[in-house]
């Protein structure tokens, strides 16, 4: 899976927002390395899966037109957690790797980032910091919380369905965004959820969306990385809001936008770092202000004024005159979560910050436990 939680420091910079934890520069790095610079990507999908895999992917295309000759990269796709990553790792790190890029939460653990001290490790999702371990992710609930907006927007009857991977405060922060969002542009929305307890199933994904247009959702989203749910949404015509990467040629007549991420430029940062020697450990977190999370392009059917008012909230968002996860919020009980007027943090512990969400909040049809 890809997520956990530990509490950092925040800080802002010239309008971008990061959360940033630092150690001591990585030891035995303090030199140059030799050229060129070897950099690697383990993906927990394929590459062309059309979301989470696929956005790592372009971004690792983007390294290597960026910085040249400079770097030599590959990737390893569809490796699981546990022996099989392990034994990628090795095998990466006897071939001269110097930097390994994880992209699953539980991939990468200090102990296995010490076992190979020479080389840099970073993680998508993670919180376990070391010498040579970084984390990074980005701060894709407003966008989803945008995405969700056009959903709303997009929905006739009001009920939505969600595809979502694993019950984990990640997907369950994600879903309640989406709700948030979808019920300011259709007040009274719902946002049903179906579990597929998997990143990647396509068959599986396939069935939860035929599923919830049986239950009378005139809308689908997902939390998940094929588009598998937008093909059907396609072929049933349902509009469909997607994850991780504009897949909109899987379903272009259904596409509405997509929350999804830029991991291209931060990737470029830290293997110049790594490059020259001044890498050092740290969680980011990155945001809209910083171009790491984004919507995608807008299908056919969004409409102008739809258009215009997420584009109002998305300048209140980067300025911070709004913030979708501010109390009132009520769970699906009715129960008062956060008080009115209260910002829910990060990473700040405990189940009201982010990354310890374990409840869904009003208007969401489903189990917070899968």
């Amino acid at each position: 899976m890809k997520r956990s939680r530990m509490a950092l420091v925040l800080f802002a910079t010239a309008g971008a927002l990061a959360l940033v934890f630092t150690s001591a520069t990585l030891g035995g790095t303090t030199k140059k390395a030799a050229s060129p610079y070897k950099v690697a990507l383990v993906l927990v999908g394929p590459h062309n899966d059309g979301g989470w895999s696929q956005a790592h992917y372009d971004a690792l295309q983007y390294v290597q037109k960026t910085l040249g000759s400079k770097v030599q990269t590959t990737y390893k796709e569809n490796i699981a957690v546990g022996a099989q990553f392990n034994q990628t790792v090795a095998s990466l790190v006897a071939q001269g790797y110097n930097m390994i890029w994880a992209t699953s939460y539980g991939m990468l653990t200090k102990a296995l980032a010490a076992k190979y001290p020479k080389v840099i490790f970073e993680q998508a999702t993670g919180t376990d910091l070391s010498k040579n371990l970084g984390e990074y992710f980005g701060r894709a609930e407003d966008t989803v919380f945008l995405s969700g907006m056009a959903a709303g927007a997009a929905s006739k009857t009001g009920k939505i369905g969600y595809v979502v991977a694993f019950p984990i405060p990640e997907v369950i922060r994600h879903a309640n965004a989406f709700a948030l969002g979808a019920q300011l542009t259709h007040p009274g929305a719902t946002v049903r959820l179906v579990w597929t307890n998997s990143w990647f199933d396509p068959a599986k994904e396939k069935k939860a969306a035929q599923s919830l247009v049986a239950a009378g959702v005139d809308v689908l989203g997902q939390n998940v990385d094929s588009p598998a749910t937008g093909q059907f949404a396609e072929s049933v015509k349902v509009p469909w809001v997607g994850y991780d990467s504009d897949s909109s040629t899987f379903a272009p007549k259904s596409w509405v936008t997509a929350s999804v991420y830029n991991w291209g430029p931060f990737m470029v940062k830290q293997i110049k770092a790594g490059m020259a020697g001044t890498w050092k450990s740290s969680f980011y977190y990155g945001s809209i202000n910083d171009g790491f999370t984004k919507l995608a392009a807008y299908g056919p059917g969004v409409k102008p004024l739809t258009k215009a008012k997420i584009a109002l909230y998305e300048k209140k968002i980067e300025k911070g005159s709004f913030y979708e996860f501010t109390g009132p919020l009520y769970d699906q009980t009715g129960k008062l979560r956060v008080a009115k007027g209260v910002k829910m943090q990060v990473l700040t512990g405990g189940t009201n910050s982010l990354y310890g969400m374990n409840w869904l909040v009003k208007g969401v049809i489903g189990s917070a436990k899968g």
